[in-house]
């Protein structure tokens, strides 16, 4: 029976990794398509064009036209701008809910004045109104920390190992929920830019031809091309700026939820070892 939680904890793991599986696939396909239905029946209404017709040019000052135009390189685009979007609210949403309902700052510091004061009850108390990553860590700690008080005749040292175990075992079924889908964001920082000059290279071929045509070059199919050198170029830069952003943004709060769990947990472990002498 003791072995029991550490049987259900992977199966757990495994479930919330198929979850996250699934919201990723189906996000993808989603944002895909929308960029699709974006650029073939916003952009490209008959409305945006000279004489009703998408084959010509768009109305002056009609920017929805001009992107049509550019190319079938711009629904991809369209999509991966949306990803970037879609992961980072995502993200946002599962690392503010790991964050728990108050700062963390000041749940991690008042977690260390009751455990310094030897209110352990108090301080798993504090756990459950705070809820989320860290406190759910805390929490794993405490109640470790109470059950080998409890057993008197258990050596220091391997009390104070079992609690850090405890801990890191818990944290190790915590973070990679914080940190799943960060791969996309990092993904789409190179993508976009890639996709983008794919893009612009397209544009540029059909610039030329425009110039290689015999006699006069074709004005309309010259601006055309310059246009979808230009529009794809700002698309996929514009992607990639997205998401370096919010990349290093959610990073930088994961790190903060880290450090947090380290800080809790080393006074934890610190409290145990100096009364426990």
């Amino acid at each position: 029976m003791a072995n029991a939680p550490k049987t259900t904890a992977p199966a757990k793991k495994q479930e919330s990794g198929n979850s996250g599986n699934l919201f990723a696939s189906l996000a993808i396909i989603i944002c895909f398509v929308i960029g699709f239905v974006v650029y073939k029946f916003v952009m490209g209404d008959p409305s945006n064009f000279i004489d009703n017709n998408p084959e010509n040019q768009p109305l002056p000052g009609n920017y929805f036209g001009m992107v049509y135009h550019a190319g079938a390189v711009v629904p991809v685009l369209l999509g991966l701008f949306l990803m970037v979007w879609v992961f980072a609210v995502e993200r946002f949403i599962v690392i503010g809910r790991a964050s728990g309902t108050g700062n963390v700052g000041n749940f991690v510091r008042k977690i260390q004045s009751l455990i310094n004061g030897g209110n352990i009850d108090s301080a798993i108390s504090e756990c459950d109104k705070q809820k989320g990553s860290v406190a759910n860590v805390v929490k794993a700690g405490l109640l470790k920390y109470k059950d080998v008080s409890a057993n008197v005749g258990m050596d220091s040292e391997k009390s104070v190992l079992a609690i850090q175990k405890e801990i890191e075992e818990t944290t190790a079924l915590e973070m990679p929920m914080l940190e799943k889908n960060m791969n996309v964001l990092a993904t789409l920082v190179s993508i976009g830019t890639l996709v983008g000059l794919l893009g612009t290279v397209t544009g540029m071929i059909r610039a030329f031809a425009a110039l290689a045509t015999g006699g006069a070059p074709d004005s309309a199919q010259l601006a055309n091309g310059i246009s979808e050198a230009l529009i794809n170029t700002a698309t996929g830069i514009a992607t990639s700026t997205f998401a370096i952003v919010f990349y290093n943004i959610l990073t930088a709060r994961i790190d903060k939820l880290t450090y947090s769990i380290d800080e809790a947990g080393f006074s934890i472990v610190q409290t145990y070892a100096a009364n426990h002498k």
